[in-house]
C-alpha cells in the first residue's frame, strides 16, 4: 500500500480551484445562467441514467450531440463569458500591476460632484457613466456626440426636463462629456428591487457589461445611487460619492468638505 505524497503546491491548487468555484457561483447568482446550468445538469443526469440502465439509443444520441451541445453552451453563455474576460483586464487589476496611470486632475471631478448635488436637490432624474478601461464606443453611437469639457452647468442642463436628451445617459471619458442621450443595456438580474425604474436597471446593466462606474439620481426622491460591477448601492451620501470619485481618479480633495449643500438650498 503506497502513501500519497501531499505537497504544499497541492494545497495551493485546491484553494485556487475552491475560490474559483465560489466566485463563479457568486457571479452566476441571480442571472439567467442558473436556469441554463440546471438544464445542462438534467441532460447529464439523463446520460448517466442511460449508462446505468443500458439505454443505448439515448446514449448514442447524447454522444453524437455532445460536440454540438458544447458549441451551443459557448453561444448561449457568450455575454457572461465576455463579461468575465473583461473583468480580468479591468483597470483595477492593471493598476495594481502598475500598467495603468490613473493620475488625473481633480477639477473635473469637482464639476461632476457639483452637478450630482444640484440634480439631487431639484430631483432631476440623471444617469452618468464614467468610463474606465473598457471602451464604450458601441454605447456612444446610440446618443448625441458632444465632446465638450466637463462643467456642472452642462451636465445639469442635459438632464433638465426641457432637454430632449434628459431620458438617456451621459457618458464621460476622461475630462470630457463625450455623448448624451445614450441608450444603456437593461439588467435582467432578479436581485434588483422591483420598485426601481428603468434608470437603475440600465445603470446595473451597464456595470454588468463594462467596468464603468454609473451614477444614478432618482427623479422621484433625489436619492443618489452607484452601480459598479453589477451591484447597485443606494442612498449614497455626498461625502461617500466624493470619496468614491476621488479614489477612482486617484486624487485627493483640495478642500475637505467642499462638497456641501449651498446655504439656503433644500435638502433632497
Amino acid at each position: 500500500m503506497t502513501l500519497i505524497e501531499f505537497r504544499w503546491v497541492d494545497i495551493l491548487d485546491i484553494l485556487v480551484v475552491s475560490a474559483a468555484i465560489y466566485y463563479l457561483l457568486v457571479w452566476l447568482q441571480g442571472t439567467r445562467a442558473i436556469a441554463l446550468i440546471r438544464g445542462i445538469a438534467v441532460v447529464i443526469l439523463l446520460y448517466l441514467t442511460g449508462k446505468v440502465l443500458g439505454l443505448s439509443t439515448i446514449n448514442w444520441i447524447l454522444e453524437k450531440l455532445g460536440t454540438i451541445i458544447l458549441v451551443v453552451i459557448v453561444i448561449v453563455f457568450q455575454p457572461e463569458l465576455r463579461r468575465a474576460l473583461e473583468r480580468l483586464g479591468r483597470e483595477r487589476i492593471l493598476v495594481r500591476l502598475g500598467l495603468v496611470d490613473t493620475s488625473r486632475g481633480s477639477w473635473f471631478v469637482r464639476h461632476i460632484l457639483r452637478a450630482v448635488e444640484q440634480l439631487a436637490e431639484v430631483k432631476y432624474g440623471a444617469l452618468i457613466v464614467l468610463e474606465r478601461n473598457t471602451g464604450l464606443s458601441e454605447f456612444l453611437e446610440s446618443g448625441v456626440k458632444l465632446d465638450a469639457i466637463i462643467t456642472s452647468d452642462l451636465i445639469v442642463s442635459v438632464f433638465s426636463q426641457k432637454s430632449p436628451l434628459h431620458d438617456g445617459a451621459v457618458i464621460i471619458q476622461g475630462d470630457r462629456v463625450t455623448a448624451a442621450g445614450c441608450l444603456l443595456p437593461l439588467s435582467d438580474t432578479r436581485l434588483l428591487d422591483r420598485r426601481l425604474g428603468t434608470r437603475h436597471r440600465a445603470a446595473v446593466g451597464m456595470s454588468e457589461q463594462t467596468d464603468a462606474l454609473v451614477m444614478v439620481v432618482s427623479e422621484k426622491t433625489g436619492i443618489i445611487s452607484i452601480a459598479e460591477n453589477g451591484y447597485l448601492s443606494r442612498h449614497i451620501s455626498k461625502e461617500m460619492l466624493e470619496e468614491k470619485l476621488f479614489d477612482l481618479y486617484r486624487v485627493k480633495p483640495i478642500m475637505k468638505g467642499w462638497f456641501r449643500p449651498r446655504k439656503g438650498a433644500k435638502k433632497a
